[in-house]
């Protein structure tokens, strides 16, 4: 599974980073990895027009805000 943290380096981007690595840790998904995306062009081709956004395997699941770590796990659990 690969989780996506779309977003240029802002703070939001940063919280989000963190929060996603939390809510691998605390969901037990074997082998999710985190992948950062920090260049628009990258960015834009997911549709995302708003960042911070979370994208599980391609997939955007938020964007524009932030989301909690048990947001995150519900979304890996889902995946």
């Amino acid at each position: 599974m690969k989780v996506q943290i779309l977003g240029t380096g802002c703070a939001k981007c940063k919280k989000l980073m963190e929060h996603a690595q939390q809510a691998i840790e605390a969901s037990g998904v074997e082998g999710a990895q985190i992948e950062k995306i920090e260049k628009l062009p990258e960015i834009m081709q997911f549709g995302v027009m708003s960042t911070p956004a979370l994208a599980i395997d391609d997939d955007v699941k938020a964007a524009g805000r932030v989301l909690s770590v048990d947001e995150i796990v519900t979304l890996l659990k889902g995946a």
